[in-house]
Protein backbone atom coordinates (compact mmCIF):
# COMPACT_ATOMS: atom_id res chain seq x y z
CA UNK A 1 0.00 0.00 0.00
CA UNK A 2 1.11 3.64 -0.67
CA UNK A 3 3.48 5.28 2.19
CA UNK A 4 1.66 8.15 3.65
CA UNK A 5 4.26 10.83 5.08
CA UNK A 6 3.28 14.57 5.96
CA UNK A 7 2.72 15.52 2.59
CA UNK A 8 0.81 12.91 1.20
CA UNK A 9 -1.57 12.76 4.34
CA UNK A 10 -1.97 16.58 3.91
CA UNK A 11 -3.03 15.77 -0.08
CA UNK A 12 -5.30 13.32 0.55
CA UNK A 13 -7.14 15.66 3.29
CA UNK A 14 -6.89 18.55 1.43
CA UNK A 15 -9.09 16.40 -1.25
CA UNK A 16 -11.75 16.36 1.28
CA UNK A 17 -12.35 20.28 0.83
CA UNK A 18 -10.75 21.16 4.52
CA UNK A 19 -8.49 24.25 4.34
CA UNK A 20 -5.27 23.97 6.75
CA UNK A 21 -6.19 25.57 10.14
CA UNK A 22 -4.66 25.44 13.40
CA UNK A 23 -6.67 22.96 15.53
CA UNK A 24 -8.13 24.56 18.62
CA UNK A 25 -8.96 22.70 22.20
CA UNK A 26 -12.79 22.49 21.79
CA UNK A 27 -13.01 24.69 18.83
CA UNK A 28 -13.28 24.06 14.96
CA UNK A 29 -13.59 27.00 12.18
CA UNK A 30 -16.67 26.39 11.02
CA UNK A 31 -15.88 24.94 7.19
CA UNK A 32 -13.69 22.65 8.86
CA UNK A 33 -16.03 21.36 11.43
CA UNK A 34 -18.77 21.42 8.16
CA UNK A 35 -16.70 19.12 6.15
CA UNK A 36 -15.48 17.04 9.06
CA UNK A 37 -18.54 16.51 10.94
CA UNK A 38 -19.27 13.11 9.89
CA UNK A 39 -15.93 11.70 10.44
CA UNK A 40 -14.97 13.27 13.78
CA UNK A 41 -18.12 14.55 15.43
CA UNK A 42 -18.80 11.09 17.19
CA UNK A 43 -18.18 7.12 16.89
CA UNK A 44 -17.61 5.32 13.43
CA UNK A 45 -18.24 2.07 13.96
CA UNK A 46 -14.46 1.39 14.55
CA UNK A 47 -14.06 2.86 11.01
CA UNK A 48 -17.01 1.88 8.78
CA UNK A 49 -18.32 5.62 8.24
CA UNK A 50 -13.90 6.68 8.59
CA UNK A 51 -13.53 4.74 5.38
CA UNK A 52 -16.01 5.33 2.99
CA UNK A 53 -15.60 9.24 3.48
CA UNK A 54 -11.99 8.41 3.03
CA UNK A 55 -12.07 6.33 0.19
CA UNK A 56 -14.28 8.98 -1.39
CA UNK A 57 -11.95 12.42 -0.70
CA UNK A 58 -9.22 10.24 -2.11
CA UNK A 59 -11.11 8.73 -5.48
CA UNK A 60 -9.00 10.83 -7.66
CA UNK A 61 -5.59 9.45 -6.11
CA UNK A 62 -6.98 6.03 -6.87
CA UNK A 63 -5.55 6.14 -10.54
CA UNK A 64 -2.58 8.42 -10.00
CA UNK A 65 0.96 6.90 -11.49
CA UNK A 66 1.95 5.90 -7.55
CA UNK A 67 -0.89 3.93 -7.51
CA UNK A 68 -2.80 1.18 -9.01
CA UNK A 69 -6.20 1.69 -10.85
CA UNK A 70 -7.88 -1.29 -9.75
CA UNK A 71 -9.12 0.40 -6.69
CA UNK A 72 -7.00 -1.05 -3.90
CA UNK A 73 -5.01 -4.08 -4.65
CA UNK A 74 -2.04 -3.66 -3.08
CA UNK A 75 -4.35 -2.11 -0.20
CA UNK A 76 -3.54 -5.30 2.85
CA UNK A 77 0.05 -5.65 3.07
CA UNK A 78 2.05 -8.02 5.38
CA UNK A 79 5.31 -7.42 3.85
CA UNK A 80 5.23 -10.21 1.39
CA UNK A 81 4.22 -13.25 2.29
CA UNK A 82 1.23 -14.80 5.07
CA UNK A 83 2.78 -15.81 8.33
CA UNK A 84 1.96 -19.44 9.71
CA UNK A 85 2.25 -20.58 12.80
CA UNK A 86 5.07 -22.91 14.10
CA UNK A 87 4.30 -26.82 13.90
CA UNK A 88 0.43 -25.47 12.81
CA UNK A 89 -2.23 -24.82 9.37
CA UNK A 90 -3.20 -21.22 11.01
CA UNK A 91 -1.63 -17.91 9.73
CA UNK A 92 -1.69 -14.57 9.55
CA UNK A 93 -3.73 -13.01 7.35
CA UNK A 94 -2.35 -9.95 4.69
CA UNK A 95 -2.78 -6.85 7.26
CA UNK A 96 -3.93 -3.36 5.87
CA UNK A 97 -0.91 -1.63 7.37
CA UNK A 98 2.12 0.55 5.53
CA UNK A 99 5.43 -1.05 4.76
CA UNK A 100 8.09 0.31 7.00
CA UNK A 101 9.88 3.74 5.83
CA UNK A 102 13.31 2.49 6.07
CA UNK A 103 15.08 -0.60 7.15
CA UNK A 104 18.77 0.65 8.32
CA UNK A 105 20.24 -2.99 9.51
CA UNK A 106 23.67 -1.25 10.42
CA UNK A 107 21.61 1.00 12.91
CA UNK A 108 19.48 -1.47 14.33
CA UNK A 109 22.35 -3.52 15.18
CA UNK A 110 24.12 -0.57 16.82
CA UNK A 111 20.68 0.31 19.08
CA UNK A 112 20.12 -3.40 19.91
CA UNK A 113 24.04 -3.54 20.79
CA UNK A 114 23.50 -0.81 23.24
CA UNK A 115 20.06 -1.87 24.86
CA UNK A 116 21.28 -4.98 25.80
CA UNK A 117 24.44 -3.65 27.37
CA UNK A 118 21.97 -0.89 29.26
CA UNK A 119 19.89 -4.50 29.96
CA UNK A 120 23.35 -5.84 31.72
CA UNK A 121 23.69 -2.55 33.72
CA UNK A 122 20.61 -2.30 35.23
CA UNK A 123 20.22 -6.13 35.54
CA UNK A 124 16.81 -6.90 33.87
CA UNK A 125 16.62 -10.17 31.96
CA UNK A 126 19.72 -12.08 33.66
CA UNK A 127 20.34 -15.31 32.28
CA UNK A 128 17.98 -14.57 29.00
CA UNK A 129 20.74 -11.84 27.58
CA UNK A 130 21.63 -13.50 24.28
CA UNK A 131 18.02 -14.29 23.89
CA UNK A 132 16.75 -10.72 24.00
CA UNK A 133 19.56 -10.03 22.34
CA UNK A 134 17.79 -12.43 19.55
CA UNK A 135 15.03 -10.82 19.89
CA UNK A 136 16.18 -7.41 18.12
CA UNK A 137 14.61 -4.75 20.20
CA UNK A 138 16.84 -2.31 18.59
CA UNK A 139 15.86 -2.92 14.86
CA UNK A 140 11.74 -2.11 16.14
CA UNK A 141 12.94 0.96 17.63
CA UNK A 142 14.97 1.92 14.43
CA UNK A 143 12.30 0.45 11.93
CA UNK A 144 9.19 2.69 14.05
CA UNK A 145 11.38 6.01 14.51
CA UNK A 146 12.40 6.52 10.92
CA UNK A 147 12.62 10.64 10.97
CA UNK A 148 16.39 10.39 12.97
CA UNK A 149 19.48 8.90 12.35
CA UNK A 150 20.87 9.30 15.94
CA UNK A 151 21.42 5.94 17.60
CA UNK A 152 21.62 7.51 20.92
CA UNK A 153 18.09 8.95 20.20
CA UNK A 154 16.49 5.97 19.31
CA UNK A 155 17.83 3.90 21.81
CA UNK A 156 16.71 6.41 24.27
CA UNK A 157 12.77 5.24 22.94
CA UNK A 158 14.37 1.23 23.27
CA UNK A 159 14.88 1.98 26.99
CA UNK A 160 11.81 2.53 27.49
CA UNK A 161 10.24 0.56 25.61
CA UNK A 162 12.37 -2.74 27.27
CA UNK A 163 11.41 -1.66 30.84
CA UNK A 164 7.60 -1.89 29.82
CA UNK A 165 8.63 -5.32 28.51
CA UNK A 166 10.37 -5.89 31.42
CA UNK A 167 7.00 -5.87 33.68
CA UNK A 168 5.53 -8.19 31.41
CA UNK A 169 8.33 -11.10 31.32
CA UNK A 170 9.28 -10.77 34.57
CA UNK A 171 6.09 -10.10 36.72
CA UNK A 172 3.98 -11.53 34.38
CA UNK A 173 4.74 -14.10 31.80
CA UNK A 174 8.16 -16.16 32.58
CA UNK A 175 9.91 -14.72 35.91
CA UNK A 176 10.65 -16.40 38.87
CA UNK A 177 7.77 -15.68 40.90
CA UNK A 178 4.48 -14.53 38.44
CA UNK A 179 1.70 -15.13 41.16
CA UNK A 180 -0.83 -12.93 40.09
CA UNK A 181 -2.06 -11.37 43.45
CA UNK A 182 1.11 -9.75 43.22
CA UNK A 183 1.57 -7.62 40.54
CA UNK A 184 -0.84 -4.76 42.32
CA UNK A 185 1.42 -4.36 44.81
CA UNK A 186 4.54 -4.50 42.27
CA UNK A 187 2.98 -1.98 40.20
CA UNK A 188 2.12 0.25 42.52
CA UNK A 189 5.67 0.35 43.53
CA UNK A 190 6.72 1.34 39.54
CA UNK A 191 4.48 3.73 39.58
CA UNK A 192 6.23 5.71 42.48
CA UNK A 193 9.22 5.44 40.52
CA UNK A 194 7.64 6.55 37.38
CA UNK A 195 6.11 9.34 38.80
CA UNK A 196 8.80 10.08 42.11
CA UNK A 197 6.54 9.21 45.10
CA UNK A 198 6.92 12.36 47.59
CA UNK A 199 7.85 10.18 51.48
CA UNK A 200 9.02 11.30 54.62
CA UNK A 201 12.56 11.11 54.73
CA UNK A 202 12.76 7.95 57.22
CA UNK A 203 9.91 6.06 55.20
CA UNK A 204 11.72 7.19 51.52
CA UNK A 205 15.25 5.17 52.38
CA UNK A 206 12.51 1.91 52.60
CA UNK A 207 11.31 2.77 49.18
CA UNK A 208 14.81 3.34 47.89
CA UNK A 209 16.15 -0.02 49.44
CA UNK A 210 13.42 -2.34 47.36
CA UNK A 211 14.38 0.04 44.19
CA UNK A 212 17.84 -0.79 44.71
CA UNK A 213 16.87 -4.40 44.69
CA UNK A 214 14.11 -4.62 41.69
CA UNK A 215 15.69 -4.51 38.79
CA UNK A 216 12.51 -3.75 36.83
CA UNK A 217 12.36 -0.61 39.29
CA UNK A 218 16.00 0.62 38.61
CA UNK A 219 14.92 -0.11 34.50
CA UNK A 220 12.17 2.68 35.03
CA UNK A 221 14.25 4.78 36.88
CA UNK A 222 17.12 4.99 34.30
CA UNK A 223 14.98 5.01 31.57
CA UNK A 224 13.44 7.89 32.08
CA UNK A 225 16.11 9.93 33.43
CA UNK A 226 17.12 9.39 29.72
CA UNK A 227 14.41 10.08 28.35
CA UNK A 228 14.40 13.81 29.97
CA UNK A 229 17.71 15.00 28.65
CA UNK A 230 16.01 14.99 25.17
CA UNK A 231 12.10 15.98 26.18
CA UNK A 232 10.30 18.43 27.58
CA UNK A 233 8.83 18.16 31.26
CA UNK A 234 5.24 17.91 29.27
CA UNK A 235 7.02 14.79 27.10
CA UNK A 236 7.82 13.04 30.22
CA UNK A 237 4.49 13.65 31.78
CA UNK A 238 2.76 11.99 28.51
CA UNK A 239 4.78 8.98 28.68
CA UNK A 240 4.12 8.62 32.54
CA UNK A 241 0.15 9.17 32.18
CA UNK A 242 0.61 6.39 28.99
CA UNK A 243 2.56 4.17 31.59
CA UNK A 244 0.05 4.39 34.65
CA UNK A 245 -2.89 3.61 32.29
CA UNK A 246 -0.78 0.66 31.14
CA UNK A 247 -0.33 -0.82 34.71
CA UNK A 248 -4.55 -0.60 35.14
CA UNK A 249 -4.27 -3.28 32.09
CA UNK A 250 -1.89 -5.08 33.70
CA UNK A 251 -4.05 -5.16 36.64
CA UNK A 252 -6.64 -6.03 35.17
CA UNK A 253 -4.92 -9.37 32.83
CA UNK A 254 -4.07 -10.02 36.41
CA UNK A 255 -7.62 -10.35 38.23
CA UNK A 256 -8.30 -12.95 34.97
CA UNK A 257 -5.87 -15.07 35.73
CA UNK A 258 -6.02 -14.87 39.63
CA UNK A 259 -9.37 -16.09 39.20
CA UNK A 260 -9.58 -18.04 35.80
CA UNK A 261 -11.76 -16.03 34.46
CA UNK A 262 -12.25 -15.70 30.59
CA UNK A 263 -13.13 -12.20 29.30
CA UNK A 264 -15.59 -11.39 27.15
CA UNK A 265 -14.32 -10.48 23.61
CA UNK A 266 -15.55 -6.72 24.95
CA UNK A 267 -14.21 -6.85 27.66
CA UNK A 268 -10.95 -8.02 26.41
CA UNK A 269 -10.93 -4.94 23.75
CA UNK A 270 -11.49 -2.40 26.30
CA UNK A 271 -8.08 -4.14 28.00
CA UNK A 272 -6.47 -3.61 24.96
CA UNK A 273 -7.56 0.26 24.81
CA UNK A 274 -5.79 0.39 28.10
CA UNK A 275 -2.69 -2.30 27.33
CA UNK A 276 -1.68 -1.54 24.51
CA UNK A 277 1.77 0.17 22.54
CA UNK A 278 0.40 3.98 23.85
CA UNK A 279 3.84 4.11 26.12
CA UNK A 280 6.49 3.76 22.97
CA UNK A 281 4.33 5.48 20.51
CA UNK A 282 4.05 8.44 22.74
CA UNK A 283 7.72 9.08 22.24
CA UNK A 284 6.92 10.07 18.24
CA UNK A 285 8.24 13.77 18.91
CA UNK A 286 10.70 13.74 21.38
CA UNK A 287 12.56 10.99 19.82
CA UNK A 288 11.98 13.34 16.40
CA UNK A 289 13.28 15.95 18.06
CA UNK A 290 9.88 18.05 18.21
CA UNK A 291 7.09 18.55 20.57
CA UNK A 292 3.42 18.33 19.34
CA UNK A 293 1.39 21.62 20.99
CA UNK A 294 0.12 20.34 24.43
CA UNK A 295 -3.27 21.95 22.86
CA UNK A 296 -3.20 19.70 19.90
CA UNK A 297 -2.01 16.15 21.93
CA UNK A 298 -4.83 17.03 24.23
CA UNK A 299 -7.77 17.53 21.80
CA UNK A 300 -9.91 14.62 21.74
CA UNK A 301 -9.94 14.17 17.72
CA UNK A 302 -6.56 14.03 17.64
CA UNK A 303 -6.29 10.98 20.79
CA UNK A 304 -8.96 9.39 19.41
CA UNK A 305 -7.07 8.63 15.96
CA UNK A 306 -4.31 7.96 18.46
CA UNK A 307 -5.88 5.61 20.87
CA UNK A 308 -7.26 3.79 17.18
CA UNK A 309 -3.96 3.34 16.34
CA UNK A 310 -2.43 2.02 19.18
CA UNK A 311 -5.18 -0.37 19.56
CA UNK A 312 -4.94 -1.78 16.07
CA UNK A 313 -0.89 -2.23 16.50
CA UNK A 314 -1.68 -4.25 19.81
CA UNK A 315 -4.03 -6.46 17.79
CA UNK A 316 -1.30 -7.03 15.44
CA UNK A 317 0.93 -8.33 18.51
CA UNK A 318 -2.18 -10.28 19.33
CA UNK A 319 -1.90 -12.54 15.83
CA UNK A 320 1.68 -12.21 15.46
CA UNK A 321 2.13 -13.46 19.74
CA UNK A 322 0.12 -16.38 19.08
CA UNK A 323 3.06 -18.57 18.34
CA UNK A 324 5.41 -17.97 21.37
CA UNK A 325 2.14 -17.76 23.88
CA UNK A 326 0.81 -20.75 25.81
CA UNK A 327 -2.27 -22.03 23.49
CA UNK A 328 -4.87 -20.75 26.97
CA UNK A 329 -3.29 -17.69 26.82
CA UNK A 330 -5.54 -14.47 26.77
CA UNK A 331 -5.56 -13.28 23.09
CA UNK A 332 -7.97 -11.48 20.67
CA UNK A 333 -8.21 -15.00 18.25
CA UNK A 334 -8.58 -17.32 21.03
CA UNK A 335 -11.63 -15.44 22.79
CA UNK A 336 -12.78 -15.08 19.28
CA UNK A 337 -12.59 -18.81 18.84
CA UNK A 338 -14.41 -19.39 22.25
CA UNK A 339 -17.25 -16.54 21.76
CA UNK A 340 -18.43 -16.96 18.25
CA UNK A 341 -17.81 -21.09 17.97
CA UNK A 342 -15.61 -20.79 15.16
CA UNK A 343 -12.33 -22.93 14.39
CA UNK A 344 -9.06 -20.76 15.24
CA UNK A 345 -8.00 -20.11 11.76
CA UNK A 346 -11.29 -18.31 11.30
CA UNK A 347 -11.10 -16.31 14.69
CA UNK A 348 -8.31 -14.92 13.31
CA UNK A 349 -9.46 -14.14 10.35
CA UNK A 350 -11.81 -11.85 12.31
CA UNK A 351 -9.40 -10.36 14.40
CA UNK A 352 -7.28 -9.35 11.12
CA UNK A 353 -10.64 -7.91 10.01
CA UNK A 354 -10.86 -6.05 13.28
CA UNK A 355 -7.50 -4.62 12.85
CA UNK A 356 -7.86 -3.37 9.03
CA UNK A 357 -11.14 -1.65 10.16
CA UNK A 358 -9.14 0.73 13.17
CA UNK A 359 -6.67 0.88 10.08
CA UNK A 360 -8.78 2.59 7.93
CA UNK A 361 -10.50 4.87 10.58
CA UNK A 362 -6.45 5.92 11.58
CA UNK A 363 -5.67 7.08 7.79
CA UNK A 364 -9.14 8.39 7.14
CA UNK A 365 -8.65 10.88 10.26
CA UNK A 366 -5.29 11.27 9.95
CA UNK A 367 -5.69 12.53 6.54
CA UNK A 368 -8.61 14.97 7.84
CA UNK A 369 -6.58 16.06 11.13
CA UNK A 370 -3.47 16.87 8.88
CA UNK A 371 -5.24 19.07 6.76
CA UNK A 372 -6.75 20.87 9.89
CA UNK A 373 -3.90 21.29 12.15
CA UNK A 374 -0.08 22.38 12.08
CA UNK A 375 2.65 21.24 11.02
CA UNK A 376 4.13 19.91 14.29
CA UNK A 377 0.57 17.65 14.22
CA UNK A 378 1.10 16.89 10.43
CA UNK A 379 4.55 15.36 11.49
CA UNK A 380 3.16 13.70 14.32
CA UNK A 381 0.53 11.86 12.26
CA UNK A 382 2.93 10.51 9.96
CA UNK A 383 5.22 9.74 12.59
CA UNK A 384 2.11 7.63 13.89
CA UNK A 385 1.82 5.92 10.51
CA UNK A 386 5.44 5.04 10.53
CA UNK A 387 5.78 3.61 13.88
CA UNK A 388 2.72 1.16 12.95
CA UNK A 389 4.68 0.28 9.85
CA UNK A 390 8.01 -0.11 11.36
CA UNK A 391 6.03 -2.25 13.98
CA UNK A 392 4.83 -4.33 11.63
CA UNK A 393 7.53 -5.37 9.78
CA UNK A 394 9.38 -6.21 13.60
CA UNK A 395 6.55 -8.40 14.22
CA UNK A 396 6.18 -10.18 11.26
CA UNK A 397 10.63 -11.16 11.11
CA UNK A 398 11.75 -11.02 14.99
CA UNK A 399 12.84 -14.05 16.69
CA UNK A 400 10.75 -13.09 19.64
CA UNK A 401 7.43 -14.83 17.34
CA UNK A 402 9.23 -17.01 15.18
CA UNK A 403 11.68 -19.87 15.09
CA UNK A 404 13.70 -21.38 18.43
CA UNK A 405 14.76 -18.68 20.37
CA UNK A 406 11.27 -17.85 21.26
CA UNK A 407 11.27 -21.03 23.27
Amino acid sequence: MPQLDGASLLKAGARSVLRPHRLAVGDTAPAVAEAAHGLLAGPTGLGTSAARLFRTAVAEAETAPDRPADGGSDKRSDGGSEERSEGSSVRVPPLYCPDAERDDPALGEEVNNRLVEWAEEIGIFQGRLERLRSHDFGRLFMLAHPDTDDPERILTAARCGLAEWAVDDHWVDEGEDTTPELIGSRLALAHAVVDPVRLPARYLAEFENVVRKEPVLRAFRSCLDHLARIASPTQVARLRHELAVMFVGYNQEAEWRSSGRTPAVWEYMLHRYENAFYPCMVLVDPVGGYELPAAEFADARVRRTYLYAGTANVLLNDLYSMTKEDPTDTNLPNLLAVEDNCSLQEAVDRAACIHDELMHTVEAECAVLSAAGSPELRRYLAGLWAWMGGSKEWHATSPRYHGASTQ
